[in-house]
């Protein structure tokens, strides 16, 4: 939609040519209290909202979205913006980059470092679910799990690190993301096995043609399944 004219430049653009998008959750004091300042100040945002073009003369806020709210509670004709693209990546960076996004990390690939980083950040959050996890016990055995297998984030609660189904699972979800690589039938190590699901084992049981699966639990496929094939 944007044209490529106008793409990353600084433009004065009317407020009524701009659709706030996601409305920011800052508190009405706020920008209540920065708008009176920002008329005393001059009128001018120095720091620009982030935009797409979405038809001619039409905007939508992507970034900065407390900006933009300033401006209209101050009574701005015009506000500065740059126009970004209208692609869902940019949208994406934005709002990361604006610190109205938090980022995520595949878990199936992240160094041990970035689990660390990860679940301190989230621990150190006011009234956080996590605020009882031991960080160093949690991220070790996070990392030596086999979470290239993983299709969700549950297998962590049976690591006895602390993090049980629930709202401490669910935190999780703001800081991790995973890209499961496919499962292989050959897999015979007992560790990798007891983080699987039923439903994966008795899958892999079928494949690798072992008998009497329909009486089985998890423990027995564990077991039928730590032992190499024939």
């Amino acid at each position: 939609m944007s044209s490529l004219s106008s793409i990353g430049k600084l433009m004065h653009l009317y407020l009524d040519e701009i659709e706030p998008g996601e409305e920011t959750d800052a508190p009405e004091f706020l920008i209540q209290a920065s708008a009176h300042l920002l008329n005393q100040k001059g009128g001018r945002n120095w720091i620009p909202v982030i935009v797409k073009e979405t038809g001619e003369d039409q905007y939508e806020v992507i970034g900065n979205s407390f900006i933009y709210a300033i401006a209209e509670e101050a009574g701005l004709d015009r506000v500065w913006c740059i126009v970004a693209d209208d692609s869902e990546d940019t949208a994406e960076i934005t709002k990361v980059l604006a610190g109205e996004q938090t980022p995520k990390i595949n878990l199936s690939k992240a160094s041990r470092d970035e689990i660390m980083a990860a679940l301190q950040f989230l621990i150190e959050q006011p009234g956080s679910p996590l605020k009882s996890v031991r960080l160093a016990v949690a991220t070790s055995r996070i990392d030596e799990a086999p979470r290239q297998y993983w299709k969700n984030l549950e297998p962590i609660t049976t690591l006895k690190c602390g993090i049980t189904k629930g709202k401490k699972l669910d935190a999780l979800k703001q800081v991790f993301y995973l890209t499961p690589q496919p499962m292989s039938e050959t897999i015979t190590d007992t560790a990798i096995l007891k983080t699987l699901s039923t439903t994966d084992l008795k899958n892999m049981a079928k494949q690798r043609g072992i008998s009497g699966i329909s009486k089985m639990k998890k423990n027995d496929f564990v077991e039928a399944l730590s032992k190499p094939s024939k």
